[in-house]
């Protein structure tokens, strides 16, 4: 098979931060000359992008890495790459584990991966490379973005907190910042391109200046963006309650394309465990900013992370938690039953509590906050929202023969198919229906905790270069159509009854 056609496949685990790093890969492949393999089809090269985070993160990548080695044995040619911060962080035991992978890289070095696979092929010996510290930004790299409607835009890398349950900073290194030029001027590109939706990304977003010197830098890049035609929703996470200032709460409120959705990370409402954490903000901070939020957006939805189950975690400190959750009422939470997780402070510490407690907790939370979800999702029967029609957000569309997409607030909303009662005088009826990256109206008629529903007829329907965009890419090849990927914020579902740890570090 001739290099130009070899084919390839990313697998990609963990945060936003991995998901923009694998579009960054796919894009230096394509640029190498390989192209993406089709879904069902047995790939030259398979890439897994790796998540330090969960416990068992690297028995998953084990287990995948077992079940490769007889296709390699049996596809002459094929390689294996491992790169992210399992790679990082394990190096030289993923080779001595699993001698079939070709290179093993880190996250500080994405870029060399084109290199490395050519010089593993030319050796026949697996090629390992980490770097300690960043070399070239990620977002000045070939990508192959998933969607044409909504992008990703790294803004800041790495990390300055010293959380004791997270590992990221150590394999992800101190905080670097874009320059705010380089950032815009990527938005604008991609707003050319057809995206209409953009969500910045930094592992501890809201800090983003500190390497610059300028402490009101984001509140400054959050009303950039506003300003730039064409873009119609910007979004932004994960931010830090420590870095969480007024003038970031007056840019979102102020700059008409900034989301009234927040992601804010709690992970516990004790100020005892969040001390053990090494949180520095307390309990009254976070309800502060969050009162704060809510007068100045009335409408904002806030989303969070809970950790249950941090190692001396006692009753009273769940009880704050839970209270936490009852004043906040958050739209919805991430909520992770704690597991140790090698490398961390945390997993050397005493008291660590007993797995049925913690999964009584954890049950009690997720109970709570599923009340909490309903109700607020409930405030929004009888209204009529904007949505951003999306790719592959509802798993039963084809069945309920609805359509998906977001709302403003990322609130999830299925939809009816049916155009009657849409206004020709203000919108177009297209031929083959709406499209994913379109904006259409409809009015709210039913809540569940995880999402909303509109039986009714499509009220409006608005073409955008997005929708173009996409009917664009549909024509593409079967081989090089993206698989539909969501907007904003990782989906919002049922939580899973035993999730092992937190994905958020923020």
């Amino acid at each position: 098979m001739e290099e130009s056609l070899r084919t390839y496949k990313v697998v990609t685990y963990g945060c936003q931060m991995n998901v923009h790093d694998s579009e960054r890969l796919s894009g230096l492949l394509e640029e190498a000359g390989y192209a993406k393999a089709e879904q069902d089809g047995e790939p030259d090269l398979v890439v897994f992008n790796t998540c330090a985070v969960r416990e068992n993160a690297d028995n998953k990548l084990y287990g995948n890495l077992g079940r490769l080695a007889p296709a390699k044995q049996a596809h002459r040619g094929m390689q294996i790459a491992v790169g992210g911060c399992l790679a990082q962080k394990d190096r030289d035991t993923i080779v001595r584990k699993a001698p079939w992978v070709d290179v093993v890289f880190g996250t500080h070095n994405i870029g060399h991966l084109p290199a490395l696979l050519e010089r593993a092929a030319v050796e026949k010996k697996a090629q390992v490379e980490i770097l300690e510290s960043l070399e070239t930004f990620p977002s000045t790299l070939p990508t192959r973005r998933e969607s044409a409607y909504a992008a990703w835009v790294a803004i800041s890398v790495g990390c300055n907190n010293t959380c004791t349950f997270c590992i990221v900073p150590a394999l992800r290194g101190k905080e670097e910042d874009r320059r705010p030029g380089d950032i815009l001027a990527e938005v604008e590109a991609l707003v050319a391109e057809g995206v209409v939706e953009v969500t910045l990304l930094g592992q501890n977003v809201n800090a983003y200046g500190s390497d610059l010197g300028d402490r009101q830098a984001f509140s400054k890049l959050l009303r950039a963006c506003g300003e730039i035609e064409g873009l119609e929703r910007v979004r932004f996470t994960s931010p830090h309650p420590k870095d969480f200032t007024d003038d970031v709460i007056a840019a979102m409120a102020e700059t008409p394309n900034v989301m009234h959705q927040l992601h804010m990370p709690l992970q516990s409402g004790s100020d005892t465990v969040l001390r053990a954490m090494r949180r520095s903000y307390r309990q009254e901070r976070f309800l502060g900013i969050i009162e704060k939020v809510r007068a100045a957006m009335p409408d904002a939805a806030i989303s969070t992370d809970i950790i249950v189950g941090f190692p001396g975690e006692t009753d009273e400190d769940f009880e704050q938690t839970l209270h936490v959750v009852r004043e906040a009422r958050f739209a919805n939470a991430f909520t992770f039953q704690y597991s140790k997780r090698p490398g961390t402070p945390a997993a050397e510490m005493e008291n660590q509590i007993p797995k049925a407690v913690v999964q009584e907790r954890y049950e009690r939370l997720v109970a709570l906050q599923e009340e909490i979800s309903w109700e607020e999702n409930k405030k929004q029967v009888g209204r009529k929202l904007e949505i951003l029609v999306a790719e592959g957000e509802g798993k039963k569309d084809d069945r309920t023969d609805r359509l998906s997409g977001r709302a403003p607030d990322n609130r999830l909303v299925h939809f009816t198919r049916s155009l009657r009662g849409v206004n020709d005088e203000h919108s177009s009826r297209p031929e083959g229906g709406v499209r994913p990256g379109d904006m259409v109206t409809v009015e709210i008629t039913y809540a569940a905790p995880h999402h909303l529903l509109a039986e009714g007829p499509v009220l409006d329907v608005r073409r955008t270069r997005a929708g173009d965009a996409w009917e664009k890419r549909q024509a593409a090849p079967e081989g090089a159509k993206p698989a539909g990927v969501m907007l904003g914020l990782p989906k919002i579902g049922a939580p899973a009854p035993l999730p092992p740890a937190a994905d958020g570090c923020c």
